[in-house]
């Protein structure tokens, strides 16, 4: 995983409540286990039927997807992160998460932000009107906010993600981290030599 601390980006919105992940890559592309090569399924019927779905338009770029509420529900399928990720999106924004969808995403180094329905609707107000507006990810202080009318709102992710987050772990890697603590603590409590 790539370490995360800080994102400034334009903005793709979709302006659509409960995106299921069946809509997010259609069940025909799950061939595959591995995770790469997703991204040109992301979306993929929307974009065939409707031309002026958002992501036709090249007016609308970044590396963060701005949604509706109850984003990836639905099916548990992992590959809808995947596909996500493999577009080029490293933040998803939404006023709420299916459950199984936020932990795929947290745990594959996308990052979930959920906002108040009120700076939700705010930021997709601001976007449709101006495109090129950036929007700031700060996982540190956990602050998003629109760099133009600095506005700001605090997001909550748990602390063992934020770790994993800020220093590119998997959770793997965070077990390496702490190899020493966990060798020194087996020592002392089960006496192992």
């Amino acid at each position: 995983m790539d370490k995360f601390k800080i994102l400034t980006s334009t903005v793709i919105p979709i302006p659509i409540d409960n995106i299921d992940t069946d809509q997010i890559i259609p069940s025909r592309y799950l061939k595959k286990v591995d995770n790469i090569g997703y991204g040109k399924y992301l979306f993929i019927d929307w974009r065939k039927n409707y031309r002026n779905f958002i992501l036709n338009n090249n007016n609308f770029c970044g590396s963060i997807l701005l949604s509706g509420k109850n984003f990836g529900c639905g099916s548990s399928r992992e590959h809808a992160v995947w596909a996500i990720i493999d577009y080029g999106f490293k933040v998803v924004i939404s006023s709420s998460f299916a459950d199984i969808f936020k932990d795929n995403a947290l745990n594959n180094g996308l990052l979930t932000v959920e906002v108040s329905n009120f700076f939700l609707k705010r930021l997709f107000d601001l976007i449709i009107l101006d495109n090129k507006i950036k929007i700031k990810i700060d996982l540190f202080n956990q602050i998003i906010s629109i760099i133009k009318t600095n506005e700001n709102e605090y997001f909550y992710i748990h602390p063992y993600k934020k770790n994993c987050f800020l220093n590119g772990y998997d959770d793997i890697d965070f077990l390496l981290s702490i190899k020493d603590d966990i060798i020194n603590f087996e020592k002392k409590y089960f006496y192992i030599k």
